[in-house]
């Protein structure tokens, strides 16, 4: 075990690869759970660490051997099972960065920007100190300006226990920089609320709307309806045209049409006309926005449309092509040109030459289990949804299937076989 003395600071620990005692790799720290206590500074008792599959877990504290520069070392096996916060917990990097508290001295107030703690002799971990940064002038000294930062102990501040409604999101967001939207979404689930919500709305709207994407439909509507209304709308536009339709369809009529009005008139066509479809059908399953091109384009020219960061890897598969115009509903439509195709003919050569026609489309009230099955027993990962004169009216991926197919609490449910893998064995929680 470390030695006595030992001090981390929870902002920088965020990240930090966490090993085995052989040396692999388990996973890494994404916060630290605090108890904060009337009396005397908050306890560490444990480490929320992300393993493999996005599953964040609890390592209690008494399981790690040693904290050091850029690694956290562990002893034993871990408990798998979904980590959960609990009532009287607090998340140090989820709840506590950029928190306001106020000075003691009354010389006013500041927020935090980390925080330090130390572990005592008995082996337990305390915070024992914060690094902030004062909102206000002060009477004087150089550290004490306006704006300026510096390190004080904890019994030096009050307000760690209080309210979120003035905290900031920036440091917390900083420490979440790195994750992929559906991870954003977990480590949002993670946290209360009301600090779900305060983070949420601190992202910009591009990145907001890819996590809004991966939550489930409780939390999509709890965070759209805190947001400004006319944001809420750039939100929306922001989104894939299904998932904006399938969260507009789970708000009031009112607070729908509302949305519908702000939203750019392009957009909101869009939206409208997958609402007018069944959930559970190629048209209320179906995005208007795959990759379209005329039979004309060359392959160079293709393959730099399926590049585009907004497709999904089942969109950017392959190529609808179709007569002119290129949006949905557009002309006739001819079939399709997948990715492989692509990649091994000459980039000049036109896509008209590689389409293959014999590519099951269906209309827009095909039933979920029709176009599931056309999708297994071709190994497709779209499926093209037409009308009566052969227009694409959109593509319905693979992705979009799975989320319908699933159980509706599938995000949030734990799969009990993975409780499993690595058998509990710490010590108990707190």
């Amino acid at each position: 075990m470390s030695s006595a003395g030992t001090r981390v600071f929870v902002a920088r620990l965020a990240g930090t690869a966490v090993f085995d005692p052989l040396g692999d790799q388990v996973g890494r720290v994404r916060d630290v759970v605090l108890l904060l206590r009337p009396k005397g500074p908050p306890r560490a008792v444990g480490l929320v660490v992300e393993v493999p599959g996005r599953r964040r877990i609890f390592l209690p504290l008494t399981r790690v051997t040693s904290i050091e520069v850029g690694q956290v070392i562990s002893t034993g096996l871990l408990n798998m099972r979904r980590f959960q916060q609990r009532s009287l917990e607090t998340l140090a990097v989820g709840e506590l960065l950029d928190r306001t508290v106020e000075f003691v001295d009354g010389s006013g107030s500041a927020s935090i920007e980390d925080l330090a703690m130390e572990q005592q002799r008995t082996g337990d971990w305390f915070v024992s100190q914060l690094f902030v940064r004062r909102h206000s002038a002060a009477k004087s000294g150089l550290l004490r300006r306006r704006g300026g930062t510096l390190v004080v102990d904890v019994d030096e501040v009050k307000g760690l226990g209080h309210g979120v409604g003035t905290q900031g999101a920036a440091l917390l967001l900083a420490s979440y920089n790195d994750l992929k939207p559906a991870d954003l979404a977990d480590a949002l689930r993670d946290l209360g609320a009301t600090r779900r919500i305060e983070v949420a709305i601190a992202l910009d709207d591009e990145r907001l709307a890819d996590v809004m994407e991966e939550l489930p439909e409780d939390d999509q509507v709890a965070i759209l309806s805190a947001l400004e209304r006319n944001r809420a709308a750039d939100v929306l536009e922001a989104m894939q045209p299904d998932d904006a339709a399938d969260l507009l369809g789970e708000l009031p009529l009112a607070q729908a049409s509302e949305l519908l009005a702000l939203m750019e008139p392009e957009d909101a066509r869009d939206v409208r006309r997958l609402l007018a479809y069944e959930e559970n059908t190629a048209g209320g399953l179906m995005t208007t926005e795959p990759v379209v091109l005329p039979p004309e384009t060359s392959i160079a020219a293709a393959l730099a449309h399926v590049r585009r960061q907004d497709l999904t890897p089942a969109l950017a598969s392959m190529v609808f092509v179709t007569r002119p115009p290129a949006e949905t509903p557009t002309g006739r439509f001819l079939g399709v040109v997948h990715l492989q195709h692509m990649l091994r003919e000459a980039p000049h050569e036109a896509i008209g030459t590689l389409v293959d026609s014999d590519i099951d489309a269906v209309t827009a009230n095909a039933p979920l289990l029709q176009v599931s099955r056309l999708l297994a027993t071709y190994n497709l990962l779209a499926l093209p949804v037409i009308d009566a004169e052969r227009r694409l009216l959109g593509a319905v991926s693979i992705d979009d299937v799975l989320d319908h197919l699933l159980p509706e609490d599938w995000r949030e449910a734990d799969d009990e076989d993975e409780d499993t893998v690595l058998p509990a064995s710490g010590a108990p929680r707190g």
